[in-house]
C-alpha cells in the first residue's frame, strides 16, 4: 500500500512556481536567462512598511503569538480599507488574515466543501483554484472563456454551469493570468444569475484590485450586487499594490460563521501569520498610498510595450489586458512548426520549453490556466530586460519554420 495519501493523485505542482525554479536553477548554472514566470512586482517594498516592521521589532511586538487570524489593528485596518475602498461594511469578527490570500482561500474551501460539491472557475485560471479544491475535496467546473469575448465569462454560460451541487463561484478581477478585468455592468450581469441561485456563493479574489489601466474602474461582486453580501468573501492582500509578496499577508471580508469556520482550520494548521508581517500590512493599508499611481504608470508602459512587440512576432497574438500585471498571448500560430533544434512544437509547453532553451527567456504555458495554446508573461520586471526578452521572443518566432 502506497505510503502517501490518494488526494496527492488528483494534483500537480504549480506550474508558475516551476518555470521560476527552472530559470533561477539555471541562472545559477550561468546562462543568460530572463525570467518572466513570477507574479510580483520588481518594485521594493516601500520604506515607510518597512520602518513599520522595523519598528515592531524593536518595540518588542514581534515575538510573540498573536491571535489566529489577525491582530486587532490590522483587522482594523482591513475594515476600514473595506468600508474605503469597496463600500463593504465588515465587522471585525468578519475579517479573516492569513498567510498570503492563498491560505484564506484554501482555509474557505476547506471549511466549506464536501465531497462532490463543485466550484465554478472561470478559464482561463489562477494553476492553484482547481487543485485547492479537489484538496478540499470538491470539484472543479472550468467555464472557458476566449480572447473573442476578453477572457470573461458571459451571463449565459455561468447560468448553464450552475447545478444543485454547485458551492461557489470563484470570480479573479483582474485576473491572473489573462489581466482582464469585468466591468460593473459585466459583474452585475453575473450577480443577476446568482440571485436566481441562493444556494451559490461567490468567491472574489480581488488581488489585483489598484492594478487597472486606461481609466478602468474596479469594483467588487458585493458592491455591485449588495443582496449577495452575505454570501460573498471578498478575498484580497498587501503582496501585488504594496510590492510585499514576501511578506505573506492575506486577508478577507465575509459572514461571521464562516470566518469564524475559517479561523478554526487556522487554529490547527499554521496558526497566526508572522506578526511582523502583521505590523507591517497595518502601515500598508493605513498609511500613503501615493507610490501605486507611480508603479501603475510603469506597468501600463511595460504592458504597452509588451503587447506591442509581441503583436509583431510571427506566430503571436497579445490581446491587451486592463489590469495586473500578465498579458497571454496566444502562441496558436507556431503550433506544428520546428523550432531550431529540431523539435516539432506541437503544444504550448514544447513552445515555452523550446523558447527557454534557444533564447533564455521562461514564461510559463498556458494549458495549466485552463486554456492553450498560450504561454503568459509576467511583465513585472525592469522595463530593458522586458524589451530585451520580446526581442528574443520575435527573434525565436522568425526563426520557426
Amino acid at each position: 500500500m502506497a505510503f502517501l495519501a490518494d488526494t496527492l493523485q488528483r494534483i500537480k505542482p504549480s506550474a508558475t512556481i516551476a518555470v521560476t525554479d527552472k530559470a533561477r536553477a539555471l541562472k545559477l548554472a550561468g546562462r543568460d536567462v530572463i525570467g518572466l514566470g513570477a507574479g510580483e512586482p520588481d518594485f521594493d517594498t516601500p520604506d515607510n512598511i518597512k520602518e513599520a516592521a522595523t519598528k515592531a521589532i524593536r518595540d518588542g511586538r514581534s515575538s510573540k503569538y498573536t491571535n489566529v487570524d489577525g491582530i486587532a489593528e490590522l483587522k482594523a485596518a482591513v475594515a476600514a480599507k473595506f468600508k474605503r475602498e469597496n463600500e463593504l461594511e465588515y465587522k471585525p469578527s468578519q475579517i479573516s488574515v492569513g498567510t498570503g490570500g492563498k491560505q484564506v482561500l484554501y482555509n474557505a474551501l476547506v471549511a466549506t466543501l464536501n465531497p462532490g460539491d463543485e466550484v465554478i472557475i472561470p478559464a482561463p485560471y489562477w494553476v492553484s483554484y482547481p487543485d485547492m479544491v479537489m484538496l478540499a475535496g470538491g470539484e472543479p467546473v472550468a467555464v472557458t472563456a476566449t480572447a473573442e469575448s476578453g477572457f470573461k465569462i458571459k451571463a449565459e454560460q455561468l447560468e448553464r454551469a450552475i447545478t444543485p451541487r454547485t458551492k461557489w463561484l470563484i470570480l479573479n478581477s483582474p485576473s491572473n493570468p489573462t489581466g482582464s478585468a469585468y466591468t460593473r455592468a459585466e459583474l452585475k450581469a453575473l450577480t443577476d444569475v446568482l440571485l436566481r441561485h441562493p444556494h451559490v456563493w461567490v468567491m472574489s479574489d480581488d488581488m489585483y484590485e489598484h492594478l487597472v489601466y486606461d481609466d478602468f474602474v474596479f469594483t467588487s461582486p458585493a458592491q455591485v450586487e449588495p443582496r449577495l453580501y452575505e454570501r460573498t468573501l471578498t478575498v484580497n492582500g498587501v503582496s501585488k499594490a504594496y510590492c510585499m509578496t514576501g511578506w505573506r499577508i492575506g486577508f478577507a471580508g465575509g459572514p461571521e460563521p464562516l470566518i469564524k469556520a475559517m479561523a478554526a482550520i487556522q487554529s490547527q494548521s499554521t496558526s497566526n501569520p508572522a506578526a511582523v508581517s502583521q505590523w507591517a500590512a497595518v502601515e500598508a493599508l493605513n498609511g500613503p498610498k501615493d507610490f501605486i499611481p507611480k508603479h501603475n504608470k510603469i506597468f501600463k508602459e511595460r504592458r504597452d510595450l509588451c503587447v506591442a512587440m509581441l503583436n509583431q512576432a510571427k506566430g503571436i497574438q497579445c490581446p491587451k489586458p486592463e489590469g495586473a500585471f500578465y498579458v497571454y498571448p496566444s502562441c496558436a500560430g507556431t503550433i506544428g512548426k520546428l523550432a531550431p533544434s529540431g523539435q516539432k512544437i506541437g503544444t504550448d509547453e514544447d513552445f515555452v520549453t523550446e523558447l527557454l532553451d534557444a533564447e533564455g527567456v521562461a514564461v510559463v504555458q498556458g494549458t495549466p490556466f485552463g486554456l492553450g495554446p498560450a504561454f503568459r508573461i509576467s511583465y513585472a520586471t525592469a522595463t530593458p530586460l522586458l524589451h530585451e526578452a520580446c526581442e528574443r521572443i520575435q527573434r525565436f518566432c522568425a526563426g520557426l519554420r
